[in-house]
Parts: structure tokens; C-alpha cells; sequence
């Protein structure tokens, strides 16, 4: 990569940033200091994978980013140190771009690092895709985060002759590593980073360091993977790296790790060694293949008996009518002296929530609040007393979410977090939680998490209100009706034939409603939600009561109209809005449980679920909207495993 920069000018006049820190120091401290634009901002949710070994590096980095291409998709990237220098290969779109290019003009070496992005500042073009490189080309690095203060840093580093190709912030980390003192490449990573101000999971190669790879992190998941004879891999999610090992070792905030052909070294900020426990991956490679299924959105639906056994696995007393969640490290006494609970997501957990706030109200007689963890950080400071907070997050690293955890611990909460990725940063920051054991979950829309989020929801409402009078029968009765769910879904799961013939219905239609009362309201929610991830169709959910006060005047027999109605205590009212929607012409379809033929005269389409207790109705409900906002989103040639402008991970705020 060219530009007006020499190596004589770093090494030389630049080799140290004495002058550069005296200027965003103060009377020798160090001083915060915000981007005030936010154009030059990378986003996070992206995918970092890198290797160091014996083997040849290029065919593994691509099949990492070919598994991470579900964090991000708009462009990818790779730099390889083949003994000489650094060999860059990178590619606007997909990954299997890069794998043509890369293919086209090979690149050979045993130690390399990659990235796949996916943008929310700055266009996805080739230049803005990583890895970004230096004014000589003698450093690469691969990043996911944001640097808040990289306007001024960038600033600083023009006037001191160094030339920019992108409006990255990750452009700026890579020229302050180049300008940073040191006689090792962690030496000036580490003096680099002192300067950082964000969040940041990187890794940086160089041309002039060649026999070692450094990885830091803050704030942003980066994990290593120990591998045979010293090999060792990197990435930002162990399913880069799965069929490689599934021995690794989960970086810490301020870790900093040095990688040889030897093993590996994780340093503190000071450059004191430090020891990491090593932790093994309890899944293997089909769990992130697709088996058979034409994609991994219907796979990990058609997964969801398999998915809520291993949730449950364990977990249910039956004789008792309780649950065991040891992991939540409450004691009886601190359970009876809650005042409330205060429930944070966002998206398909928000929802998850919702349901979670009728069943832990119901089983354990406390208030739940529910709020969207984006917003709940700015709002008042009052005190979080008595209050047990539980923070929910498939991937265990929302920055929205981990940013309220925060927030909430500092006004007095009990944190616990409702998580599927073990190690990750929510379940590290918890006082607390309930892993889910999902499994991984490829697809960018989730489904099989958001029914072992409410599973967990159940078994925490269970253990809650089992320890605050709930008595021993009710208990037994949820938990035996909770034993019959994974069976009961896998009926749900035979209607798919039925949804496909129903989406060719509705494949046209751009607008759509989704109603439901009580506990099917968020369900209704989560449902117009799949529809507008996966086929861009726009959808929106009401409480079915709510209808008369705005939304009916949209309807007309264009306008499909999805009711969720199993037939519980308020499904008599629910019946009532069904035939205000058919005496304006609107098209119906109703979610209903068996046996229930109530509506049958008034609805267009009806679909039943097996019967079950009315809490749980939430986890076979919304089996069959899953299944049609699949159906429609294929018969629209959507991307349905990639939905445009989303991403699995959304960890910048």
C-alpha cells in the first residue's frame, strides 16, 4: 500500500509518540476524548479469524470466514505473512468473492489473519474491507469495535506526515501501531493501545515481526483455539475454529495475546504474563453445517425439540414442581426479599421478555418490568434495590445489553443473564444466569434461542415462586407440561407442509398484522418481526384489543391478518376482535390449539398447535410463524439466512 510515508520517517522521527500523547494528555493524565463525527466508525458486528502454524494458512482463514460469514457479509479480507512480507487479499460482498480472488492469485504462508464485515459506517467497498494496512505495508490488522476518538487521532497522525486510504477507525489503530515504540510487535501494540479509546477485539501481523501474531481485546469477543503441535487460531467465535480444536482459551478486557509457531503468551496491559482457564466447546461441526437443510433457518427451527431438551435437560424436579438453577447463586433468603424484577433484551429477547414478564409474575407474585436495554441506560438513576435484573441475550455480547448490565449494577441491581454463548461477555459480567445450550445459532433471525429464552424464563418463574409460596402442585403441574413441550413441538413442526401451501397466499401482500391478548401478544410481536427480518415484508404486532383504537382502519381484503388464539381464559375476547377484522373484509389466518373450532367460520386459514398450560402456549404458537415468514421470505428470493442491512452479533450501540 503506497503513500508519502517511508520507513526512515517512522523509525526515526516517529518511533515514539511522546508528542502525540503530551497532546491527548493533560497535566499528565489521561484525557477522554469522544469522536465528534461518526462516519470514520467500523462496526463490530463483523468476524475475525487468524492461524499460526505449519499448515498453509490461506485455505483455513477462508473456511473460518466462510463460518463467520454470518456476522457480517458485505466484504472480506485476509493478510498472510509468507516469510517475506505481508500478502493482502481482500473483496467487496460475499466471502466466496474473496475465495475467487484468492484463488486467482494464490497466496501462500503458515501464518495469516482474516475478517469478514459487515457495515454500518462506511460503504462496503474493497478499500474499506480488512485488513487495513500501514502507510509502509509493514503491519496489518483485523478489527471488530469502534474507536470513538479516531477523528482526533487520525488528525493528529496527518500532521505528522502519515496518509489515510479509508475513512475507517480501523485505519487509525494500524498507523498509531506503525508510529508506536517497541522492541516487540506486542511492545507496540500495547503502547498503541494506550491511546485507544472504544472497544476493540483485534489482531495484527507484521512484516518486520514475522514469527508471531498479537490479538488484544476490549470490550469485543476474541477467543483462541489451541490446536496441535503449537498451532494456534484465533477468532472472534469459536465457530471458526470448531473443526479445528475445541480446546480454547476466552480472552479477558485488556488481555493481549502473543502467538508463535511455540504455543501462545497472554500479556496484561503492563506486559505481565497472565493465565486463562482453557475451556472446551460442548458442540461439533454439524451443529454449523446445514445437514440436508436448504438453510440454517429451517434447520435450527426444525432443531427446536432437540434445542429445548437440552435446555431443560437437568433442570425440572418433578416431585418438587421446581427448577434447578444453581447457576443463578440466589439464596433463598435474597429470592424471599426481592421487590421486583426487571427484565432487559433487545429484538427477538425484548420479546422473550415480555413473555417472561407473565409467567414470572404469575409463578413467583413479583412486578416485572421490561425494557428495551437500549433505552434503559438513559433513563432516571433511581435505586435498584431489592431489584433482581435479568439480562437477556442469545449471543451474550448486545452491547446495548451488556451497557444497561452496567448501568444497573451501579444503582444497586442483582444482575443475571439469560445467555446461549458460554464465555461470553453478558455471562461474564452477571452476578449470575441460565446458559440456554441451544446450540449455536447460525441464521441471522433468531428462532430456536428465542424458545429456550422462554424456557428459561418458565424454570426461573418456577424457581422463583417456589421459594416466595408457590405451591408444590401448581409447580408440578408447569413442570409436567413443560416436560411434554420438546414432543408437542415436534407435532407443531408437521404443519410445515401446510404454511408452505399458506405462504403462496400471501407471498404478494407488503403489509400484514399480527395480533394476540395477554401472553400471545409478544408472540404476535416476535411473529411480525420474522416476517420483516427475512422477507422485508412489512408487519407489525398489536394487542388484538388495541385493534379498534387505530390499526383497523388498514384493513381491507388486501391485508392478511394473523391472530395468535389458543384457547385460554381471554379467548372468548379474543373472538370478538377475530370477527371485528372479518366485518371489514381482512384476510385471517389463526394460530388456535387443537380441538378448538371456535373460529373456524371466521377465519380464511386456520392452524393448530398441540394443546398445552396456557403459560406455556407462547412455545408452540409461534412454531407456525416461524414457519410461514420462512416460507414467504424463500418465495420472495430473499436471503433468508442473510437478511439485508442485519447482522447475528449487534455489538456496537
Amino acid at each position: 500500500m503506497g503513500g508519502v510515508c517511508c520507513k526512515a520517517f517512522y523509525f526515526n522521527a516517529l518511533r515514539n509518540l511522546r508528542g502525540l500523547a503530551r497532546l491527548l494528555n493533560k497535566d499528565g493524565h489521561r484525557k477522554r476524548i469522544r469522536s465528534t463525527q461518526s462516519l470514520s466508525l467500523e462496526a463490530q458486528v463483523c468476524g475475525i479469524v487468524g492461524y499460526i502454524g505449519s499448515r498453509e494458512v490461506a485455505p483455513i482463514l477462508l473456511d473460518g470466514l466462510a463460518r463467520l460469514e454470518y456476522r457480517g457479509y458485505d466484504s472480506a479480507g485476509m493478510a498472510v505473512q509468507n516469510g517475506q512480507g505481508l500478502k493482502v487479499r481482500k473483496r467487496s460482498g460475499r466471502v466466496d468473492e474473496l475465495a475467487r480472488f484468492v484463488d486467482a492469485n494464490p497466496v501462500q504462508g503458515h501464518m495469516g489473519i482474516a475478517h469478514t464485515r459487515w457495515a454500518t459506517h462506511g460503504p462496503p467497498t474493497t478499500a474499506n474491507a480488512h485488513p487495513h494496512l500501514d502507510c509502509t505495508g509493514e503491519f496489518a490488522v483485523v478489527h471488530n469495535g469502534i474507536i470513538e476518538n479516531a477523528d482526533t487521532l487520525r488528525k493528529l497522525l496527518r500532521q505528522r506526515g502519515h496518509t489515510f486510504l479509508t475513512p475507517t477507525d480501523t485505519e487509525v489503530i494500524v498507523h498509531l501501531i506503525a508510529a508506536s515504540e517497541g522492541e516487540q510487535l506486542e511492545d507496540r501494540v500495547r503502547n498503541a493501545l494506550r491511546h485507544l479509546e472504544g472497544t476493540y477485539g483485534i489482531a495484527v501481523i507484521s512484516g518486520e515481526f514475522r514469527d508471531r501474531i498479537v490479538v488484544a481485546r476490549s470490550g469485543s469477543p476474541v477467543l483462541l483455539g489451541v490446536g496441535e503441535g503449537g498451532e494456534t487460531f484465533v477468532a472472534s467465535d469459536p465457530a471458526a475454529i470448531v473443526e479445528h480444536t475445541r480446546s480454547v482459551v476466552y480472552l479477558e478486557d485488556g488481555d493481549i495475546a502473543v502467538l508463535t509457531p511455540e504455543g501462545y503468551r497472554i500479556l496484561d496491559h503492563e506486559g505481565e504474563d497472565q493465565a486463562r482457564p482453557m475451556d472446551d466447546i460442548d458442540w461439533d461441526i454439524e451443529s454449523i453445517e446445514l445437514g440436508g437443510y436448504a438453510h440454517f433457518m429451517q434447520k435450527e427451527i426444525f432443531e427446536q425439540p432437540d434445542s429445548l431438551r437440552n435446555t431443560l435437560r437437568g433442570r425440572l424436579v418433578a416431585d418438587e414442581g421446581d427448577a434447578r438453577l444453581g447457576g443463578l447463586r440466589l439464596t433463598p433468603e435474597e429470592i424471599q426479599n426481592l421487590d421486583r424484577v426487571l427484565i432487559l433484551g433487545c429484538g427477538t429477547s425484548w420479546h422473550s421478555g415480555l413473555v417472561g414478564r407473565h409467567l414470572i409474575e404469575t409463578l413467583a407474585n413479583l412486578p416485572v418490568q421490561v425494557e428495551y436495554a437500549s433505552e434503559f441506560r438513559y433513563q432516571s438513576k433511581l435505586p435498584l434495590d431489592r431489584t433482581l435484573v435479568v439480562a437477556i441475550s442469545q449471543s451474550g455480547e448486545t452491547a446495548d445489553t451488556l451497557e444497561a448490565i452496567k448501568v444497573a449494577k451501579e444503582r444497586g441491581a442483582r444482575v443475571v443473564g439469560v445467555v446461549n454463548a458460554v464465555g461470553s461477555t453478558i455471562a461474564r459480567e452477571a452476578q449470575g444466569g441460565i446458559y440456554l445450550h441451544a446450540g449455536p445459532e447460525i441464521g441471522v433471525a433468531s428462532t430456536k434461542a428465542f424458545t429456550s429464552q422462554l424456557a428459561a424464563l418458565l424454570m426461573l418463574g418456577l424457581h422463583l415462586g417456589r421459594r416466595r409460596g408457590l405451591s408444590r402442585e401448581v409447580g408440578r403441574e408447569v413442570v409436567q407440561a413443560l416436560s411434554k413441550i420438546p414432543e408437542q413441538i415436534e407435532l407443531a413442526l408437521r404443519a410445515d407442509d401446510e404454511l408452505a401451501r399458506l405462504a403462496l397466499t400471501f407471498v404478494d401482500a407488503e403489509n400484514a398484522l399480527y395480533l394476540g391478548r395477554g401472553v400471545s401478544f409478544p408472540v404476535a410481536l416476535e411473529g411480525a418481526l420474522k416476517l420483516k427480518e427475512v422477507s422485508y415484508a412489512h408487519a407489525e404486532g398489536y394487542p388484538a384489543a388495541e385493534l379498534k383504537h387505530g390499526p383497523i382502519a388498514l384493513i381491507d381484503d388486501h391485508m392478511p391478518v394473523v391472530v395468535v388464539a389458543p384457547y385460554d381464559h381471554i379467548f372468548s375476547k379474543v373472538v370478538s376482535n377475530v370477527q371485528e377484522v372479518r366485518a371489514r373484509g381482512g384476510r385471517i389466518v389463526v394460530i388456535t390449539t387443537e380441538g378448538n373450532r371456535d373460529l373456524a367460520a371466521v377465519a380464511d386459514h386456520e392452524v393448530v398447535v398441540p394443546e398445552t398450560h396456557e403459560l406455556l402456549s407462547p412455545l408452540l404458537t409461534v412454531i407456525p410463524l416461524q414457519l410461514l415468514a420462512y416460507h414467504i421470505a424463500v418465495l420472495r428470493g430473499c436471503d433468508v439466512d442473510r437478511p439485508r442491512n442485519l447482522a447475528k452479533s449487534v455489538t456496537v450501540e
